[in-house]
């Protein structure tokens, strides 16, 4: 429930009557995980007692979790059309890479950020459009050495995990490609076929 008010995420923990699968932010995760913990409730256990829950509320009725809601002036908007060709529409707070922006909004992309922004593998690859592309941060020579493993690869890639939403970025489309290398996978297959 990212981008959700308290309400809205109490009456997630509640039905589901699990901490864990309440999907919310990692910073709504953050400030909620030890209010529930404090509450004598673990927050992994399947399910919260009635006194984690009111922990629970009274946090996220708190100051500290009201500064996590963002206005629509803080939003920009992102398009992203995945593998399938699907367009898939969501909005980002400026700041957040696009690595995050997908897992945070949890979006059908398969495969996405496997290493979790890790500069480890290009599974965010994704393709700008030249003019979108132009007003992206300088690229780091660590982020060209992983693009060079990148199937599809093209002058106007870049790693999601590498590129900060800005306000500038407004309504930007970027393509997921339709392949994906994960170098980390082949190691893994070479490892197993030594044995």
């Amino acid at each position: 429930v990212p981008n959700s008010g308290p309400d809205e995420i109490l009456q997630a923990v509640k039905i589901t009557s699990n901490f864990s699968q309440v999907r919310i932010t990692s910073a709504q995760r953050k400030l909620l995980s030890p209010v529930a913990l404090q509450a004598g409730a673990d927050a992994m256990s399947p399910a919260l007692s009635q006194n984690a829950l009111v922990g629970v509320q009274k946090r996220l009725n708190s100051s500290d979790f009201a500064n996590l809601s963002y206005s629509s002036e803080d939003q920009v908007t992102v398009h992203f059309i995945n593998r399938d060709g699907e367009k898939l529409t969501t909005t980002a707070k400026e700041g957040q890479s696009l690595l995050e922006v997908v897992v945070n909004q949890n979006l059908a992309i398969d495969g996405f950020g496997a290493c979790e922004g890790t500069l480890a593998c290009s599974t965010c690859h994704l393709i700008f459009d030249k003019e979108a592309f132009q007003k992206l941060d300088a690229i780091s020579d660590e982020e060209l050495d992983m693009l060079d493993l990148a199937y599809g690869l093209t002058d106007t890639s870049r790693l999601g995990c590498q590129v900060h939403v800005k306000k500038s970025m407004d309504g930007v489309t970027v393509r997921v490609p339709m392949d994906v290398s994960d170098m980390r996978r082949q190691l893994e297959v070479g490892k197993q076929s030594k044995q």
